[in-house]
């Protein structure tokens, strides 16, 4: 197993970050690596990150403004070679569909459930898409 999996975050809201992190703790389930996160608050610094490398998984604020991490998630599907795996933030279990729009592999809601959200994180850390940075 790798010793670790990056995790960009990317929220307008410092407390969603954090939502995120407390959640995931050191690392979503004892099968998966120990998580480091990068932490973005802009659409641009996502896609700076993303051109970088080195991202095992996504996290996107559906709800982040002045642009939602559903657009970002489409956008990125489209213009990134090689797209980690994304975990859509939505706001509403009703917007799961426009999850399945963006072209994101999991959505959880937000407020942020610890359970729900490690279970989601840690099936896409399993894939073997992801991991491979």
């Amino acid at each position: 197993m790798q010793p670790t999996a990056t995790v960009l975050v990317y929220s307008d809201d410092s407390n969603t970050r954090e939502q995120v992190r407390l959640a995931t703790g050191r690392r979503p389930a004892t099968d998966v690596p120990q998580v480091e996160f990068i932490e973005c608050a802009t659409p641009a610094a996502v896609i700076k990150e993303l051109d970088r490398g080195g991202i095992d998984v996504c996290v996107l604020d559906g709800e982040a403004v002045p642009a939602g991490g559903m657009g970002i998630c489409r956008q990125i599907k489209d213009e990134i070679f090689n797209c980690p795996p994304v975990l859509l933030l939505i706001g509403r279990p009703q917007d799961a569909w426009l999850a399945t729009w963006s072209r994101a592999e999991a959505a959880v809601t937000l407020p942020v459930e610890p359970v729900e959200f490690a279970a989601a994180l840690a099936d896409l850390l399993r894939r073997p898409s992801a991991l491979s940075a």
